[in-house]
């Protein structure tokens, strides 16, 4: 016999805390008590027989089958937004979605959206974003921008940017206003900041700096824009893409504590993944490689 679907609310209140990381902002976000969504939670683990997350004194993360459930859900949630999307659309109103990592949504997207929407009137853009890659493919996304390395099977993908690797920091954290560069004992004494889940690890490039891996030990972040982020707080020294930390190094809120910058095997890439509403898709691609 097959046994009831457990409520979308539940599923709605484990979507919400896995993508915020805590079960207060899913509280706020659905208009809920954190203890509502607690036992939300709760209760879906006891209906599927396992803990979906781990409780911890700072703050909550997912467990093994809570990761393999978040993509199934997520995939699930969007895929009914986007048929909701379909009955409030106006037929003057075309809906461009966007499935792309958090670092290009906040350090690509969201300083130029507001001259794209003024140049492309009529059109509503959603931003689906992800972190892990085997996370991003959305079946109702327009257009998807990722991370890593060009793939056989995206023939149309198109670079954004360089795939050079910097480092860089807060002036404020070196006490220097411009770039300079610092020795391998000077960087020992700040905090490394690296991006994992890339082929480009630290132990690898250093030596192209001339420095010594071994000596630098630091934060670990899921994202190139976390490490940005992280750089420009003062929390450390961020290897990471030079093209996505530009904005910043152009107003001087980082600087290049090295001179030089290496070639990364990793970059962002940027294709069209619909059909539906093609036209509109490439012309946001073409404004976005400008």
């Amino acid at each position: 016999m097959t046994r009831a679907l457990p409520p979308l609310g539940w599923f709605r209140a484990f979507e919400s805390a896995a993508r915020l990381s805590s079960f207060t902002r899913a509280a706020d976000e659905l208009g809920l008590t954190q203890s509502a969504v607690s036992q939300q939670i709760r209760s879906l683990e006891s209906r599927l027989d396992c803990t979906l997350f781990e409780r911890k004194h700072r703050g909550i993360e997912l467990t093994d089958k809570g990761r393999r459930l978040l993509p199934e859900v997520t995939t699930s949630i969007s895929g009914l937004r986007a048929v909701v999307d379909a009955f409030d659309r106006t037929e003057h109103t075309t809906l461009l979605t966007i499935n792309t990592s958090v670092s290009i949504a906040q350090w690509v997207l969201a300083p130029r959206l507001g001259a794209y929407m003024s140049r492309e009137p009529g059109i509503r853009v959603r931003l689906v974003t992800s972190v892990w890659p085997d996370h991003m493919r959305r079946s109702d996304a327009n257009v998807h921008i990722r991370f890593g390395g060009r793939r056989v099977e995206e023939a149309d993908a198109r670079q954004l940017g360089t795939t050079s690797l910097s480092l860089v920091a807060s002036p404020t954290l070196i006490g220097q206003p411009r770039d300079v560069q610092l020795s391998d004992a000077e960087l020992a004494e700040h905090s490394l900041v690296q991006s994992v889940g890339t082929r480009d690890v630290w132990s690898r490039c250093a030596p192209q700096f001339g420095y010594e891996p071994a000596n630098h030990d630091g934060i670990l972040v899921d994202s190139h824009g976390l490490a940005i982020d992280m750089a420009r707080s003062g929390a450390g020294i961020a290897f990471t893409n030079e093209w996505l930390a530009q904005p910043l190094l152009a107003d001087g809120s980082l600087i290049r504590v090295h001179p030089h910058s290496i070639q990364g095997s990793d970059g962002y890439w940027v294709s069209v993944t619909s059909t539906r509403n093609i036209d509109v898709a490439q012309r946001f691609v073409a404004w976005l490689l400008e």
